[in-house]
């Protein structure tokens, strides 16, 4: 059966937002995405991400809304296909605006490394090594 996931995430302003995650090489699914929302597309057919302006978010909690900037609820983690497509992706994060939260993190069979988006939602990247 295929699953999928649909992180759902408040931000700030959609735009730029959107530009942050296209400046990282990743696209958005047009038939989910208007002025209140933006699906981002993290791998065809199973990880999605919903950007959601923080009014449009709200429609669907009866709690506050978290600020990522001052608390983390959640960690994202994403897993890579090499070192150098983890280390490549939060260059690209940092140049579009993001920061990075810490150093990597090297245990040879595991390598990770992090960045915060816009709004401070944390993006963990990972990549194993295969196993023999």
């Amino acid at each position: 059966m295929n699953k999928q996931i649909f992180v759902n995430l408040p931000v700030r302003d959609l735009d730029k937002s959107k530009a942050f995650f296209e400046a990282l090489g990743y696209r958005f699914n047009p038939q989910f995405t208007n002025e209140s929302g933006a699906c981002l597309v993290i791998n065809d057919g199973s990880i999605y991400a919903m950007l959601l302006t923080q009014p449009f978010f709200k429609t669907f909690i009866d709690k506050p809304i978290a600020q990522a900037t001052e608390a983390t609820g959640v960690l994202i983690c994403l897993g890579c296909e090499s070192r150098e497509e983890v280390d490549g992706l939060v260059a690209k994060a940092v140049a579009a605006g993001g920061r990075t939260p810490r150093p990597p993190q090297d245990h040879g069979f595991m390598y990770s490394h992090a960045f915060e988006d816009l709004d401070g939602h944390i993006w963990e990247l990972a990549w194993m090594a295969p196993q023999e």
